[in-house]
């Protein structure tokens, strides 16, 4: 296995596992607001990278396709929902919540390769499935409401690689794009609050630097992701997706005392059964498959 690619990976897990702790140091500023920043400081940042690399020519050919346009504005648009729900999330003392979402994502995943890619599903799958569905009801049964923000994160991350699979670009490219959708949204909100006198951006220096570090802090992590994933097996990739949630809920739990009762634990035990068992056939059908190449 490729060890670069591994260490790349993982770090990219490890940051989105922490971003609670960065999104919590900007509480203070509106989920909306760190929102716009997130995507106008983005943009500029990997329009620097693509500079860097010489690759603005392969950005703007991209953007001349109407349908790569389109597709990848889309997704802009679908991530950007994500994006929000989960600082809002972070924000509003649902940490372990989101965390749920990101451990449910790999199901829907699944289930989407059912529904739009038209993939069979063996009886294993079917048991994940089943097992994570099971997780889900208890939580809404015995938890007193529905979990929607675990499933909108789990569900709008899922649809965005659903539409990425379309058509395949560069990671720094697509993302560039991603970013570029939703940006005039994102300008003209800054400029409202800044004409109404809402802005936060100004009032510290702290939040000042906060803000312009969320363009890095979006981007490195889907750059390193990009750079690892391809260079090591899907099993692998599929083991190490839930470093980022582990570590969410550890921090929304020990740093942040938010509650995890003997209900969460029932659920979150069906959900992470249902993880393992989609990990462990990923890593046998790795294995099957390493003895036809032999």
């Amino acid at each position: 296995m490729n060890k670069s690619g591994f260490i790349a990976t993982l770090a990219a897990y490890v940051i989105w596992g922490l971003l609670p702790i960065y999104w919590k140091l900007l509480a203070t500023v509106s989920s909306e607001e760190i929102l716009a920043h997130r995507i106008v400081w983005s943009f500029i940042f990997l329009l620097l990278l693509l500079s860097l690399q010489k690759a603005l020519p392969k950005f703007t050919g991209a953007l001349k396709n109407p349908f790569t346009r389109r597709l990848f504005f889309l997704n802009g648009l679908i991530i950007s929902m994500n994006w929000f729900i989960y600082i809002w999330a972070v924000n509003h003392n649902f940490i372990v919540e989101a965390s749920l979402g990101y451990y449910i994502n790999p199901i829907v995943s699944i289930i989407f390769g059912v529904f739009f890619f038209r993939e069979k599903l063996s009886r294993i799958e079917w048991l994940a499935i089943l097992l994570a569905t099971i997780g889900v009801l208890i939580l809404t049964i015995g938890y007193g409401k529905f979990p929607w923000i675990s499933l909108a994160l789990a569900f709008s991350f899922g649809f965005y690689g659903v539409v990425k699979k379309q058509r395949p670009l560069e990671s720094t490219v697509s993302l560039t794009i991603e970013t570029l959708a939703p940006l005039p949204i994102a300008l003209l909100f800054l400029g409202y609050m800044g004409v109404s006198g809402q802005e936060t951006f100004t009032s510290s220096p702290f939040v000042m630097i906060g803000l312009f570090l969320t363009g890095i802090i979006t981007a490195v992590p889907l750059l390193l992701f990009g750079f690892g994933a391809q260079r090591i097996p899907f099993t692998v990739v599929g083991f190490l997706q839930f470093v980022a949630p582990t570590l969410s809920l550890a921090i929304g739990v020990l740093l942040y005392n938010e509650p995890f009762t003997r209900t969460h634990l029932i659920a979150f035990t069906f959900i992470w059964s249902a993880a393992l068992v989609f990990t462990l056939n990923g890593l046998l059908i790795r294995k099957k498959q390493l003895r036809k190449v032999a």
